[in-house]
Protein backbone atom coordinates (compact mmCIF):
# COMPACT_ATOMS: atom_id res chain seq x y z
CA UNK A 1 0.00 0.00 0.00
CA UNK A 2 3.00 2.34 0.20
CA UNK A 3 4.12 2.50 -3.42
CA UNK A 4 1.90 3.34 -6.42
CA UNK A 5 0.98 0.40 -8.67
CA UNK A 6 1.15 0.71 -12.95
CA UNK A 7 -2.81 0.70 -12.07
CA UNK A 8 -2.18 4.26 -10.32
CA UNK A 9 -0.18 5.75 -12.87
CA UNK A 10 -2.27 4.98 -15.65
CA UNK A 11 -5.17 6.30 -14.20
CA UNK A 12 -3.44 9.56 -13.21
CA UNK A 13 -2.07 9.47 -17.10
CA UNK A 14 -6.11 9.40 -18.10
CA UNK A 15 -7.45 12.47 -15.71
CA UNK A 16 -4.56 14.79 -17.46
CA UNK A 17 -5.12 13.90 -20.58
CA UNK A 18 -9.08 14.66 -20.01
CA UNK A 19 -8.39 17.85 -18.28
CA UNK A 20 -5.81 19.38 -20.51
CA UNK A 21 -6.06 17.91 -23.68
CA UNK A 22 -3.97 16.21 -25.88
CA UNK A 23 -3.30 19.16 -28.21
CA UNK A 24 -2.18 20.87 -25.23
CA UNK A 25 0.04 17.79 -23.41
CA UNK A 26 1.67 17.66 -27.27
CA UNK A 27 2.57 21.57 -27.17
CA UNK A 28 3.55 21.36 -24.13
CA UNK A 29 6.28 18.23 -24.49
CA UNK A 30 7.62 20.13 -28.10
CA UNK A 31 7.99 23.34 -25.76
CA UNK A 32 9.73 20.86 -23.13
CA UNK A 33 11.57 19.59 -26.51
CA UNK A 34 13.05 22.86 -27.13
CA UNK A 35 13.82 24.17 -23.99
CA UNK A 36 16.33 21.27 -23.41
CA UNK A 37 17.52 22.14 -27.03
CA UNK A 38 18.34 25.71 -26.39
CA UNK A 39 19.66 24.44 -22.88
CA UNK A 40 22.08 22.00 -24.24
CA UNK A 41 23.44 24.35 -27.28
CA UNK A 42 23.17 27.03 -24.74
CA UNK A 43 26.42 24.65 -22.53
CA UNK A 44 28.47 23.80 -25.91
CA UNK A 45 28.80 27.42 -27.03
CA UNK A 46 29.83 28.35 -23.24
CA UNK A 47 32.38 25.53 -23.19
CA UNK A 48 33.32 26.35 -26.65
CA UNK A 49 34.24 30.35 -25.45
CA UNK A 50 36.38 28.47 -22.62
CA UNK A 51 38.09 26.46 -24.82
CA UNK A 52 41.44 27.28 -26.85
CA UNK A 53 42.20 26.54 -30.35
CA UNK A 54 44.38 23.82 -31.65
CA UNK A 55 47.18 27.06 -32.71
CA UNK A 56 46.90 28.47 -28.83
CA UNK A 57 44.78 31.28 -30.05
CA UNK A 58 41.69 32.09 -28.31
CA UNK A 59 38.16 31.53 -29.56
CA UNK A 60 37.34 34.98 -28.82
CA UNK A 61 40.24 36.00 -31.20
CA UNK A 62 39.32 33.70 -34.17
CA UNK A 63 35.41 34.70 -33.83
CA UNK A 64 36.45 38.62 -33.87
CA UNK A 65 38.63 38.14 -37.01
CA UNK A 66 35.99 36.43 -38.62
CA UNK A 67 33.52 38.90 -38.41
CA UNK A 68 36.27 41.43 -39.51
CA UNK A 69 36.42 39.41 -42.48
CA UNK A 70 32.92 39.10 -42.82
CA UNK A 71 32.46 42.76 -42.90
CA UNK A 72 35.09 43.32 -45.70
CA UNK A 73 33.73 41.32 -47.49
CA UNK A 74 30.28 43.19 -47.82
Amino acid sequence: MGSLSIWHWLIVLAVVVVVFGTKKLRNAGGDLGAAIRSFKKGLNEGEDETGKLEDGQDKSESSRASKQQDSVKR
